[in-house]
C-alpha cells in the first residue's frame, strides 16, 4: 500500500505498527498505522525535558535560532510531495489541499526566519532627568501545542516556527486521529536540527500520542507557560479555565461558523466561485468553512439555481484521484453529526438539498457524502451551532443591517465576508459597526488566510492567535527596563536622602 513506502520514507514504519491507537485513513477506513500512545504520568518528564531545552534554547541569539527555523523550512521543501500525500491519506484531504498545507508551513518558516532578526522592543521617554527605558522582549517557556485533525500540519507550523525563533521548546499533541503526519513532521525537524548541529538542545519538540486523558494532563501542567490550542469550542473552555486558573497564557482557535453577504451589487460569478470553494472544500471541515450565505432577496433567485447546479456537479471521490474537489468525512460520528443537523433544520422548516451518503458500495468503511445546500427560514439554533461537515445555509436579508446583525448573531466570529461593489457596503462591513469577526474579507472567501496576518481573533475567546503581524508576542514575555545613568535617585517630587 502506498501508505506503507510513504511512512518508509519518514522512517516511521516499526513505530507505525505496534502501538495500541489504531489510525485509520478516512479515504477507504483501512487500518494505516497502530501507534504508541504516551502515557500522562508521562507528563512531569516530559516537562522537564522541555525546560532543560528551554534554559539552552533561550541563550542562542535569535538570528541563530532562526537558521533552525530555515532549514526546517528547507526540508519541508525536499518532503513536500510525501507528506502532503501523508496529510491526504490521514485526514482525508484532496491531494491538493495535502501539498498546500506543507506550503503553508514551508511559508511560516521564511516568515519566521527574518522575524528572528525584528524581535523589536521599544525606547522609552523616561520623565525622570538622566533615566533611559527601554522595552525588551524575552522567551517565555515551553509552549504546548495541541492541534486538531483538519489541518494536521499546518498548525503546529503555525506555532512552531514563531516559538522556536522566540527561544520556546515546543511540545505538540496532535490529534488522535492524526498521529502520523505529526510523527512524520518530528522526523523532518529532527533533520533539521542535525543539520544545525549542537545549539539545538536535546527534546527542543517533543511529540505526544494519545487521547483527552493526556491533553487535560497536559494543560493542567504549570510548566507549560504558553498552550495553543485548535479544536471545538466545548475543547477551548476546558483549555482556557485550566490554563487560566495556573495564570498561563491561551491561543484559542475554535469556532468559526463563518457567513458570507452577498449584496445586490455583487459580482455574482465570483460569487459563485467564492462560495463553491469556501463550503465544500475540506468536506465542509475547515475553521474558515463557509457555513451561513446571507444573501439580498433581489439576488437570491438569480444565485440559488446556479449554486445548486454547481453543486450538483461537484466531483467526489478518493482525494488522492485527480480532479477529485470533495473527498470524505473524517469518520462516522462526522457524518452522524451531519445527518442530525439536517434533521433538525427540515424540522424548523429548511429544505434540504443534498446531504446524503455517497459511494457506500465503493467505500463501506467510510463516509463520503454529497454537499448540502438547506434554505432556511430564519437563523434558528442549529444554524447558530456549527457543524463540522458541509452543510451551508441559505438566508436571506433586506437591509444591510439586517444582514450584519444575522451574520454576528452567533457565538462563533472566526471569519466573514461581504460581496458587494459599493464602497459604502464595504466599508460599513469593515469599520466597527461591522464584522465583529477576527477575518473580514471583502470579494473574496472567508477561507484561505495567509500567514502574513494574524490569524484573525476569534470573538468567543477575545483573543488572536498564532501566524503573522506580532502574533510572536504570544511566544515571548515584555520586559521593561530603567536605568539611571545620573548621580541622584529620585524618590518623590523635591525629596532626596543624606547618605
Amino acid at each position: 500500500m502506498q501508505h506503507d513506502a510513504i511512512l518508509a520514507r519518514f522512517d516511521l514504519t516499526p513505530a507505525a505498527a505496534a502501538g495500541t491507537l489504531t489510525v485509520r485513513s478516512p479515504v477507504d477506513g483501512a487500518v494505516i498505522g497502530r501507534v504508541a500512545e504516551t502515557d500522562p504520568a508521562a507528563v512531569p518528564e516530559i516537562a522537564a525535558n522541555a525546560r532543560r531545552a528551554f534554559d539552552a534554547w533561550r541563550t542562542v541569539p535569535a538570528p541563530r535560532r532562526g537558521e533552525l527555523v530555515r532549514l526546517l523550512g528547507e526540508e519541508l521543501r525536499a518532503a513536500r510531495e510525501d507528506l502532503g500525500r501523508l496529510v491526504s491519506l490521514e485526514a482525508g484531504k484532496i491531494l491538493q489541499e495535502g501539498l498546500g498545507e506543507v506550503q503553508e508551513m514551508i511559508d511560516i518558516c521564511d516568515f519566521a526566519v527574518g522575524l528572528s532578526r525584528q524581535l523589536y522592543g521599544l525606547t522609552i521617554a523616561s520623565e525622570r532627568p538622566g533615566h533611559a527605558m527601554r522595552e525588551t522582549w524575552h522567551p517565555m517557556g515551553p509552549c504546548l501545542v495541541i492541534s486538531a485533525f483538519n489541518f494536521p500540519v499546518a498548525v503546529w507550523a503555525w506555532n512552531a516556527a514563531l516559538a522556536l525563533v522566540c527561544g520556546d521548546p515546543v511540545v505538540w499533541k496532535p490529534s488522535e486521529k492524526t498521529p502520523l503526519t505529526a510523527l512524520a513532521c518530528r522526523r523532518v525537524f529532527e533533520r533539521a536540527a542535525a543539520r544545525f548541529g549542537a545549539d539545538a538542545p536535546e527534546h527542543l519538540l517533543q511529540v505526544t500520542v494519545g487521547g483527552r486523558d493526556l491533553g487535560a494532563a497536559l494543560v493542567a501542567c504549570p510548566d507549560f507557560p504558553v498552550v495553543s490550542a485548535t479544536g471545538s469550542t466545548r475543547m477551548g473552555r476546558q483549555v482556557a479555565v485550566a490554563v487560566a486558573e495556573r495564570f498561563g497564557r491561551s491561543i484559542l482557535e475554535l469556532g468559526g461558523n463563518n457567513a458570507m453577504i452577498v449584496a445586490p451589487s455583487a459580482d455574482l460569478d465570483l460569487a459563485l466561485r467564492a462560495i463553491l470553494f469556501s463550503a465544500v472544500g475540506t468536506c465542509g471541515q475547515r475553521c474558515t468553512t463557509l457555513r451561513r450565505l446571507i444573501v439580498h432577496r433581489d439576488v437570491r433567485e438569480r444565485l440559488l439555481p446556479r449554486l445548486k447546479a454547481a453543486y450538483a456537479s461537484i466531483p467526489i471521490g478518493s482525494p488522492l484521484d485527480a480532479g477529485t474537489l470533495v473527498g470524505p468525512l473524517i469518520d462516522a460520528d462526522a457524518f452522524e453529526a451531519m445527518q442530525r443537523a439536517l434533521e433538525t433544520a427540515r424540522a424548523d422548516g429548511g429544505t434540504v438539498t443534498g446531504g446524503e451518503r455517497v459511494l457506500a458500495d465503493r467505500w463501506p468503511d467510510a463516509r463520503y457524502v454529497r454537499p448540502a445546500i438547506v434554505e432556511m427560514p430564519a437563523q434558528t439554533a442549529v444554524v447558530r451551532h456549527e457543524t463540522f461537515a458541509p452543510i451551508l445555509y441559505v438566508l436571506s436579508y433586506d437591509t444591510l443591517d439586517e444582514a450584519i446583525a444575522l451574520q454576528n448573531a452567533v457565538p462563533q466570529g472566526l471569519s466573514s465576508c461581504i460581496f458587494s461593489t459599493d464602497v459604502r457596503e464595504t466599508e460599513r462591513f469593515l469599520s466597527a459597526a461591522g464584522s465583529d469577526c477576527g477575518i473580514a474579507n471583502v470579494n473574496i472567501g472567508p477561507s484561505g488566510a495567509e500567514i502574513g496576518g494574524a490569524f484573525g481573533g476569534e470573538k468567543e475567546t477575545g483573543g488572536g492567535r498564532e501566524s503573522g503581524s506580532d502574533s510572536w508576542k504570544a511566544y515571548m514575555r515584555r520586559q521593561t527596563a530603567t536605568v539611571n545613568y545620573s548621580d541622584a535617585l529620585p524618590l518623590a517630587q523635591g525629596i532626596r536622602f543624606e547618605v
